[in-house]
């Protein structure tokens, strides 16, 4: 699979694995579009990268703001690969953690990537082609403590892509769910607190892991590998994610269930 000439729109582009996921696809052909709130440092990371670029900021949680962005990107030069990158981590333990924090978790994590998506299907549906990838995480696969809403959106941004990906399997269109372990950004700097704040201190398992354009090279090559399921992580985090990896086998299987018509069946029966 060649990259080259095709258009990857990434949220979540300002740092971190979005913006390593902005230069790796920039270096083998593809043109960029940049998304996230802050224009300035999207406009930062454009300006290193070799291909044309779109920056196209927008708060996920804006509906209208997102639609406007999706239209834009549409008439730009089309969608070949969607990246649902935005998020916020967490770090607090239930039992202090305030509901609002919860629903703010999953809207940004889980609801907001759901509607972006859904915004941008007409287009890749039509087209018969493309790639859309979900960035969950290993605690979208396994529970973690301190991050029960961050758990809880990222299992459930795995569970619509599933799905996602048995409606489309026979589109030409495909979906890939990215479960990284410890990468090498903000994420636990800028995670919320149980009062909503952002804890403003990073770990030392995120400060030693893995490098962002590491982590970005090795998602490109699984999807260009076509896989479904792509884990970027080491050590006890990586066996983890492989202890609960969804065997080819199931999915393929979920897929055959549309194939033999039973989407059609469904909407028969009302």
């Amino acid at each position: 699979m060649s990259f080259e000439g095709k258009t990857a729109w990434i949220t979540g582009a300002s740092s971190g694995i979005g913006a390593a996921l902005a230069r790796e696809w920039a270096n083998r052909g593809a043109n960029i579009i940049l998304s996230g709130r802050d224009e300035a440092r999207l406009a930062e990371v454009a300006a290193d990268l070799p291909t044309e670029t779109l920056i196209l900021p927008f708060d996920v949680r804006d509906d209208a703001e997102m639609q406007a962005a999706t239209d834009k990107a549409v008439a730009w030069k089309g969608v070949d690969i969607f990246v649902a990158n935005a998020g916020v981590s967490q770090r607090s333990a239930a039992v202090d953690t305030d509901i609002a924090v919860y629903r703010e978790i999953i809207d940004i994590d889980l609801t907001a990537q759901i509607a972006a998506t859904q915004a941008l299907l007409p287009h890749v549906t039509g087209r018969g082609s493309g790639h859309l990838l979900f960035i969950s995480s290993i605690a979208g696969k396994v529970g973690v403590p301190m991050r029960t809403a961050y758990c809880a959106a990222k299992f459930g941004l795995a569970g619509y892509a599933d799905a996602l990906r048995a409606e489309l399997s026979q589109s030409g269109v495909q979906v890939h769910v990215i479960y990284p372990g410890s990468v090498a950004t903000d994420v636990s700097r800028n995670a919320l607190t149980s009062d909503g704040s952002k804890r403003g201190r990073s770990d030392s398992v995120i400060d030693n892991g893995i490098p962002p354009l590491e982590a970005a090279q090795r998602i490109i090559d699984a999807v260009e590998a076509g896989q479904r399921e792509i884990i970027v992580a080491n050590g006890m985090e990586q066996a983890m994610g492989e202890m609960r990896r969804t065997p080819d086998q199931l999915l393929d299987q979920v897929a055959g269930m549309v194939a033999a018509g039973y989407m059609e069946k469904m909407k028969a029966e009302g």
